[in-house]
């Protein structure tokens, strides 16, 4: 009997364990828990600067936009396979934001027609990764490196390497403003109006769409795709445009946040590449192509905004942002790791 009850047990804990490693959202929520606990201990104890209260996390959302909507241009040419990483999404952040306060500052046209053409800039830089890629099939990693560099020139040639900071471009920054609800602290406008509407049409392309189902398909396996007769080049083409559009949308956000369009928006620092990245293979997204889902990606980026929030009150002066390349750093390798041993023990992540 004692046997039989161990062995039931074991069983239990078993499945417990294989749930947590294999949905990377469960993972995610009680990592997300764990560490709101060990913050709030350490605000108890005066370890920290500042409290760590519900504003400041409402107020932390801010950087959650731009992060979480770059983990999903990532996401989707990671999906793409063949190391489809792209490090050229900071780069045509910088670009298209710039077009788009040209348009609105100095051109003087309305907020909505200059929102177009921003997104048909960002889906023009994307095809130009898409064509060198999927067509001319150059290494993403070459390939995306090259137009990181060409795009970052470009901006910060257009306009002397000057921020465009006229008073109609200022405006923009009622697109980012905090709301208030009444029930809840005030949080940033940009989270309803830009993050929620890209993160549905994310999740109902990639899941709900015979393109989504291709995309995955190409990604596990592109060899198995063209005996599929799925055009597998055109489906890689397509990834990397969609990143490009993304990155406009953040290019948006960005001007909106700054009041101006600044020529080193996304690449000023360590850029937003890196983080989007690291965001994307934390919320579960295989390096090697075919996995990867919306939900662990908007937890990750939620998770490593408010872990970045706490680090900043636990130190004076820049030390703070120095520990969190650290943490970035430790928590690449660590999801990274993970990733490959849950792939590698289930066979699945999701």
């Amino acid at each position: 009997m004692a046997t039989q009850t161990a062995a039931r047990t074991e069983g239990v804990v078993g499945k417990v364990v294989r749930i947590i490693l294999t949905e990377r959202v469960a993972l995610l929520a009680i990592l997300l828990v764990i560490m709101l606990v060990w913050l709030k201990i350490l605000e108890a104890g005066d370890y920290l600067t500042a409290p760590y209260d519900l504003a400041y996390l409402a107020s932390a959302l801010e950087s959650v936009v731009p992060l979480c909507l770059l983990a999903i241009a990532e996401l989707v040419v990671m999906v793409s396979g063949r190391g489809g990483i792209d490090l050229s999404v900071g780069a045509m952040v910088s670009l298209s934001g710039m077009v788009f306060g040209f348009l609105v500052g100095k051109a003087g046209w309305p907020v909505l027609p200059a929102i177009v053409v921003c997104l048909l800039c960002g889906a023009v830089l994307g095809a130009i990764n898409g064509f060198l890629i999927a067509y001319l099939r150059f290494p993403a990693l070459i390939a995306t490196l090259a137009t990181y560099y060409a795009y970052s020139s470009i901006a910060l040639v257009s306009s002397g390497n000057e921020p465009i900071s006229d008073k109609p471009v200022q405006g923009l920054h009622s697109l980012t403003q905090a709301v208030d609800l009444g029930f809840l602290p005030p949080f940033p406008l940009q989270v309803l109006t830009f993050l929620l509407p890209c993160v549905v049409i994310a999740w109902l392309v990639l899941n709900r769409t015979t393109y989504g189902r291709k995309l995955y398909a190409v990604g596990t396996n592109d060899a198995a795709a063209t005996y599929a007769s799925i055009r597998v080049a055109s489906v890689r083409f397509r990834a990397f445009l969609a990143a490009g559009v993304i990155s406009a949308v953040v290019a948006i956000v960005t001007v909106g946040q700054f009041a101006s369009a600044r020529p080193d928006a996304g690449t000023v620092g360590n850029g937003m590449a890196l983080p989007a990245i690291t965001i994307a293979v934390l919320g579960g997204v295989a390096i090697s192509g075919g996995v990867g889902r919306i939900g662990g990606v908007v937890a990750a980026s939620v998770l490593v905004v408010w872990l970045n929030a706490g680090i900043l009150l636990m130190f004076t002066g820049s030390q703070g942002s120095q520990f969190q390349l650290l943490a970035l750093g430790t928590v690449l390798i660590g999801s990274a790791l993970l990733n490959a041993f849950t792939l590698r023990r289930y066979g699945s992540l999701h």
